[in-house]
């Protein structure tokens, strides 16, 4: 039969670039050290200043993955180098050790993208409310709570660390059992792997050679876009109509992005065409004739994120596709694992270290991949701590953030964390097929549902304050999960990166605030005409007051088009299941195509770009591609991560691109 394992399978590339089968591997503790949280702290500062001037400026935020595993083992290299000159010897720096510290660091810096610093947080003070216009409808002066220390800190503190327990005991059923590639985790390991090979095996040499070509290409390809790219969000590379200016409009464009058509070589060739299929449905078909409809299912002349049109259609629909093809895998996984516990007590045996449907499969694992998975089970972490951790957090986030957002209800809150785990899976395995996370679209889902449960008194506050909630366990979730990608293709303990994740998040709780603080006093943050606009503030704060009057706010037909979305995507992944391997991998995956639905089709080219390359590149030489692609992948992927940090610092100093390549048509006069 048909499993998603045979979908998101993995490939060669990423073997090759795995460890060898002879590599000792440090205890857990032994990659936990003082210098690595002390270069963690003096990364996180660095991350979350840069974090925010995008957060603040456009609302984009780059992938910084590679760019702090990169950046930690610069700083350490030097620390052991300074040592060894006044004669100190260090302790050698391994790539568990790298790959712990690159994992706290994404945890600190990742507060600053899930802590709704540049969207929920600053939809909620005085100066957005008064942007909006206080004879806005539905926008009330009580509805008002002004940005400060103590209260964010608070905060951060009291929803930070739960989305890290929520998805624990699932880590092998993502990595192992599914196989998902999770891209960018997967670039950042080889990379690490890179920097850190000793062995003289020609191949390893070639394929570390092959990434570093790829990444200084893909580098100085992204610095050479930056001089046409500039001042607005509409000028060089990344907004060219490759397609035709009508294809432009409908998001059909090629924009040269290094990273995505990496992901593409690395994902499955399943799910790049899933993608591109869901945005020819969507922005194709689905959008445009939706479009035709304004005035008549929709007001017309409505703004781009308003709920009320085309919008509402997008986010919704998209959301109906994911939720129902989470459902049935998370179902499937629950059944699976019960099934597994019956059949070791029948047999009085211990349970299985690695999920196998049969003793043939487990022995054509190469002797590579059975390391791989010896390590990444050998530290585990015992589900009771996992599930107790989840549940006395939430118990205790569940008395405190009504203390701080009385709006919110405490059998609000709990509710919150009763349905996130089950979000929070669906964005993992999302991000971990296409690399996108989503956690900002189901903080909209919940912001829109809470102030509509909540009603006129208090709705607008608590949305905001639900979304805050649903945000940060969605996406620590699925950055976590990109995290222990990375620690299994590098042969780093589970255990020690689920310290490193808390102590990443316990500096995020403190640095993301404090830089967002420096951000706050020293510019006009949400000036419309200044350089910090935080344009997402009035739109989450519209989205709230929007949601307080419920769904009858949506537009006609989106919760019929839903539920036959929902429903179709759990008919497409049963059908999957039923159907003979040979059928089954050329079904589509919905949680592919629903990405394309809300994002649009240009990523989605991207891929298929990528995916197109691999196939004609197996086509001529397979055995070249199964050694090569992944380093080649790798190599874009980590050029444009890297690339993030240099951009950044120029935006933060003020230095715009020279030129602006903009395109529009062309007219004949006579």
């Amino acid at each position: 039969m048909g499993s998603e394992a045979d979908a998101a399978e993995m490939t060669g590339p990423l073997l090759a670039g795995a460890p060898s089968a002879v590599e000792a591997v440090p205890p857990w503790r032994e990659q936990l050290t003082v210098r690595g949280v002390v270069v963690s702290a003096i990364l996180g500062v660095l991350f979350c200043l840069i974090t925010h001037k995008p957060n603040l400026t456009v609302g984009i935020i780059p992938s910084l993955n590679v760019a702090a595993g990169l950046l930690a083992y610069f700083l350490v290299r030097t620390w052991t180098a300074a040592l060894d000159m006044f004669g100190v010897v260090s302790k050698p720096f391994t790539k568990q050790e790298n790959t712990v510290i690159q994992t706290c660091v994404v945890a600190c810096y990742g507060l600053a993208t899930s802590g709704g610093f540049g969207s929920y947080m600053l939809a909620m003070d005085q100066k957005t409310y008064e942007l909006l216009g206080t004879d806005y409808p539905g926008n009330r002066a009580v509805d008002v709570k002004n940005p400060s220390l103590s209260w964010m800190i608070g905060f951060m503190f009291v929803v930070s660390f739960i989305g890290i327990f929520c998805l624990v005991a699932l880590r092998k059923a993502m990595v192992i059992n599914y196989k998902l590639t999770y891209p960018r985790g997967t670039a950042t390991a080889m990379f690490i792997n890179s920097v850190h090979t000793s062995t003289g095996d020609e191949l390893v040499e070639k394929q570390v050679s092959c990434l570093e070509k790829y990444l200084s290409i893909s580098f100085l390809w992204n610095c050479f876009k930056w001089f046409f790219s500039g001042a607005g969000d509409s000028c060089g590379f990344d907004n060219f109509p490759s397609l035709g200016l009508a294809a432009f409009k409908n998001t059909f464009y090629f924009d040269f992005n290094p990273t995505y058509i990496g992901c593409g070589l690395i994902c499955p060739h399943i799910v790049n065409c899933s993608a591109l299929l869901g945005a020819i449905i969507s922005w194709g078909f689905l959008w445009p004739y939706i479009s035709t409809k304004a005035g008549e299912w929709y007001p017309a002349n409505l703004g781009s994120n308003d709920f009320k049109g085309l919008y509402g259609y997008k986010v919704f629909i998209s959301v109906s596709l994911i939720l129902g093809d989470g459902t049935f895998n998370l179902i499937k996984i629950i059944y699976a694992t019960i099934k597994e516990i019956m059949n070791a007590r029948s047999k009085q045996g211990r349970l299985p270290l690695v999920w196998v449907h049969d003793d043939d499969k487990n022995s054509k694992l190469s002797v590579k991949e059975k390391l791989l998975n010896e390590v990444f089970l050998k530290d585990s972490i015992p589900p009771w701590l996992a599930g107790s951790g989840y549940v006395g957090l939430a118990a205790i986030s569940t008395a405190i953030v009504p203390m701080i957002f009385p709006q919110l209800k405490w059998y609000l809150v709990l509710f919150a964390y009763v349905v996130a785990p089950l979000l929070a899976f669906c964005n993992s395995y999302g991000t971990g097929l296409t690399d996108w996370n989503l956690a900002s679209t189901y903080g909209k889902i919940g912001l829109f549902i809470f102030a509509s449960w909540v009603g006129q008194h208090g709705g607008v506050m608590a949305g905001l304050a639900a979304c805050g909630v649903m945000m940060s366990i969605v996406s620590t979730t699925g950055d976590l999960m990109h995290d222990f990608k990375t620690g299994y293709l590098t042969l780093s303990s589970p255990r020690s990166m689920f310290v490193s994740q808390l102590i990443g998040t316990a500096l995020g709780c403190v640095i993301a605030p404090l830089t967002f603080w420096l951000y706050w006093t020293s510019f006009d943050i949400g000036n419309p005409d200044g350089m910090f606009k935080a344009p997402y503030a009035i739109i989450f704060r519209e989205m709230s007051i929007m949601g307080v009057e419920g769904f009858s706010v949506l537009p006609r037909h989106c919760l019929a088009i839903c539920s036959f979305f929902f429903f179709g995507a759990i008919a497409i992944k049963l059908i999957r299941d039923v159907t003979p391997n040979g059928l089954s991998k050329f079904i589509p995956l919905p949680m592919a195509m629903a990405v394309s639905f809300y994002i649009g089709a240009y990523f989605a080219i991207d891929m298929f770009i990528g995916t197109v390359i691999l196939f004609v590149w197996e086509m001529v030489n397979r055995k070249e591609s199964e050694e090569f692609a992944g380093a080649v992948a790798s190599g874009l992927i980590c050029g444009d991560g890297i690339w993030s940090v240099p951009s950044a610092i120029l935006s933060i100093m003020r230095i715009d691109p020279p030129m602006c390549m903009y395109f529009k048509p062309s007219f004949t006069y006579g």
